[in-house]
């Protein structure tokens, strides 16, 4: 036993740290959902809305709520629709951080705050509920339900 504190003593002072707890495997289910949500957010970015339109189903709905600069309420539009408001000169930047995903079969859903960034500046913030099916093997977006607020938003 003494041998044994003495080992653990120097263990201790000298510096080393106990051996690393094992890292879990990736999850790759959860990255493959997010992925065209990822990949989503860039064509919002680029103003392309053809291949924002090659990562939804156009019958899917857009619905927002809450308040943005020109008001408040309810707005609703198709993905074809919202498509022709997607413009490359916008400077439009959405980012997510701390996505939740639920995956069940061949439906998930991802819940995740944003913020809106134009021309660099905080525009608005909420959170964004997307909900996907998994269709030969490849997930597309079905629609896109967002709370949206003008005040309260992080800075960065």
């Amino acid at each position: 036993m003494l041998i044994l504190s003495i080992f653990m003593a120097a263990q201790v002072g000298s510096g080393q740290l106990p051996p690393a707890q094992p890292i879990p495997p990736p999850d790759f289910q959860t990255a493959n959902v997010l992925t065209p949500v990822h990949q989503l957010l860039g064509t919002f970015e680029a103003g392309n809305s053809a291949a924002m339109l090659g990562l939804v189903y156009p019958e899917g709905r857009v619905t927002a709520t809450g308040e943005r600069a020109s008001g408040s309420g309810l707005r609703q539009m198709s993905w074809s629709e919202f498509a022709q408001r997607v413009n490359p000169d916008s400077r439009f930047q959405e980012t997510i951080s701390d996505p939740a995903v639920e995956i069940d079969g061949d439906a998930a859903m991802v819940w995740a705050p944003f913020v809106v960034r134009i021309n660099g500046k905080v525009s608005n913030c909420g959170f964004d509920h997307f909900d996907l099916v998994r269709d030969n093997g490849a997930w597309k977006i079905m629609n896109l339900t967002f709370s949206s607020r003008v005040a309260d938003c992080p800075a960065e």
